[in-house]
């Protein structure tokens, strides 16, 4: 069963979230979905829109989040249904070690990610981390790690 992971752009603009989620839709259509399983930290953008995809294609979600406080301290009121409904569709949840939400426990949560999957989507533009722990750095990680990444960045996507 494949075990396909996501990191991505939070920021994506509303505009390009229908291009990115066919990107993935795309994406996916490479591995066998039977039993597929979507591992996904599910902050706001990339993440989300992974999510939905695998669900959408009767796959599975599991949650990999940073820290315990990430819901109360991360998530933005405009966000939250749609995390909650999301968090409430997955099939496991695994909260890491920190009391914080903060880029080391946002790198940590991707590290234990990558532990778990065997390939990686990458909603990305290419550019660098805007801080430790960015999609620019979990891309690296993965491929230092030797692990499969497809990135995408369909024409005409852009992050607010």
């Amino acid at each position: 069963m494949p075990r396909i992971g996501i990191t991505g752009h939070s920021n994506l603009t509303a505009e390009s979230v229908p291009a990115v989620a066919e990107g993935i839709r795309a994406a996916l259509a490479g591995h066998d979905r039977d039993g597929l399983i979507g591992v996904t930290c599910l902050g706001r953008g990339a993440d989300q829109v992974f999510a939905r995809v695998v669900l959408e294609l009767g796959g599975a979600v599991e949650v990999v989040l940073p820290a315990s406080d990430y819901r109360e301290r991360k998530v933005k009121p405009d966000n939250a249904a749609e995390f909650d409904e999301l968090l409430g569709q997955a099939k496991t949840v695994h909260t890491m070690p920190f009391d914080r939400s903060n880029r080391e426990a946002y790198m940590a949560a991707s590290e234990h990610l990558l532990d778990n999957v065997d390939t990686v989507i990458a909603v990305w533009d290419g550019g660098p981390s805007g801080g430790h722990g960015g999609t620019a750095d979990v891309v690296a990680a993965a491929r230092d790690r030797g692990l499969p990444v497809t990135v995408i960045w369909p024409e005409g996507a852009r992050r607010e």
